[in-house]
């Protein structure tokens, strides 16, 4: 610890302090720091809590607190430590943090410089799985119906494994035997390790580039779920999602799942079946068009002799050996036909005539003419042509017409009469 000079105040001051020192406020803090970190029990402690208030800064330092039922404590991680870190910490996680304990001086407050951080009760890549999982699935890259369906027939498969491991080995043999003809396209990458993910997304990326690769198989061999992590790593299950060509995921064995298989196109339990499902089996191919052309031959042979039946049948048929038959038939029933038109125009025109005469009965029944004919007379007015139909309308003197049965008579009216029992006008 830095010496401290001692001072002593006088009678105006408080009293006499002995021999005690006075610190500063940074003296203190240095002395505490230099305390602690010159403590063993402290240089490499595991701390077990609960995390809040976490911050990821943007120089790459988390900042946290851990707390427990009656205490916190604040934490500080360094890029430098929590890049290797396989899950992402949040608020609400409880976790055994491993470091040091110190003193960060600007704010005089002790504080747990973490270069270990584990889930507690759950191991960091299990978690680090799951987190990524719900992000994933959460942006829908897990969705079915983004998923592309496989190619029915490739000309290449492509395959993005290690070079010299199994998996390829195994993956070469069955799709050799299933079908010879097929092109294999090697994009070696590392499987396994830090250098895992960045080489898995360029060779997706390299075989992405060409035309002629119709399916790729990506994937490695069995082992533990460190030796599997490449798979399970975001960037190449982005790339996956983003390859424009459809893929197999083969990772592991059967009861091995990574995120890689949740985003490929298809998931395959192992390499070999990926190479099963890549590509049909020659032999059966070449067995089902032998079974379509046997078929479709049958199927002809079919076709012609139904249609030599109808033939036989049109050969042996009246239309083809007696064809005026048909024909005479024909107008045979043209003639009744005919003969059926007419009887029935002439049952509608004599119907009608009738109708139209009785009509012309009732109305010349209540034609004037007839009224005429009867002796009656109608009278108008000369000037006007107005009919009269009574006396009060004509003035003596007045000009009138009569029609009768056959001819007018031109009249001149010499007085009106109102009824027939008074006397008649004197006439000039």
């Amino acid at each position: 610890m830095a010496e401290v000079e001692h001072q002593q105040l006088g009678a105006s001051g408080l009293g006499p302090l002995g021999e005690r020192p006075v610190l500063t406020v940074s003296e203190l803090t240095q002395a505490v720091k230099e305390t602690l970190e010159l403590d063993a029990r402290f240089q490499n402690i595991l701390v077990r809590g609960e995390i809040s208030n976490f911050k990821h800064h943007t120089s790459g330092h988390m900042y946290f607190t851990l707390k427990d039922e009656k205490s916190r404590l604040k934490c500080v991680m360094f890029r430098s430590h929590n890049a290797r870190l396989r899950f992402r910490p949040e608020d609400g996680l409880k976790v055994i943090a491993g470091g040091r304990l110190g003193v960060y001086e600007v704010a005089g407050e002790y504080q747990l410089y973490v270069e270990e951080l584990y889930p507690e009760g759950l191991g960091a890549l299990h978690l680090a799985f799951e987190q990524l999982k719900a992000k994933l699935q959460a942006e829908g890259l897990f969705d079915p119906a983004r998923k592309r369906p496989l190619p029915g027939l490739p000309r290449t498969v492509g395959i993005v494994t290690s070079p010299t491991g199994a998996a390829i080995r195994d993956m070469v043999s069955v799709l050799r035997r299933r079908f010879p003809n097929v092109n294999i396209l090697l994009a070696p990458a590392i499987v396994q390790g830090d250098a895992g993910p960045p080489s898995v997304i360029r060779a997706l990326e390299l075989l992405n580039w060409r035309d002629d690769v119709d399916v790729i198989i990506v994937g490695r061999g069995g082992g533990s779920l460190e030796e599997l992590w490449t798979f399970n790593d975001e960037g190449v299950a982005r790339a996956i999602a983003a390859s424009r060509i459809p893929v197999i995921s083969a990772v592991g064995h059967e009861t091995d799942f990574t995120i890689a298989d949740f985003v490929a196109d298809r998931r395959a339990p192992t390499p070999s079946a990926a190479a099963e499902i890549a590509v049909p089996e020659r032999a059966k191919l070449l067995q089902d068009v032998r079974d379509q052309e046997e078929r479709l031959r049958l199927a002809i042979q079919k076709r012609i002799r139904q249609l030599r039946e109808s033939l036989g049948y049109l050969t042996r048929s009246t239309a083809l050996t007696r064809p005026l038959d048909r024909i005479h038939q024909l107008r045979q029933v043209l003639d009744e036909l005919v003969y059926r038109a007419e009887a029935t125009f002439r049952h509608g025109l004599e119907s009608r005539r009738r109708r139209l005469e009785a009509l012309a009965g009732k109305l010349d029944g209540l034609s004037p003419l007839g009224t005429l004919a009867r002796g009656y007379a109608i009278c108008r007015v000369a000037a006007t042509g107005q009919v009269v139909t009574r006396a009060s309308q004509v003035r003596p003197g007045e000009r009138l017409k009569v029609r009768l049965k056959e001819g007018e008579l031109l009249c001149k009216a010499l007085g009106a009469e109102n009824g027939i029992d008074q006397p008649s006008l004197p006439m000039e």
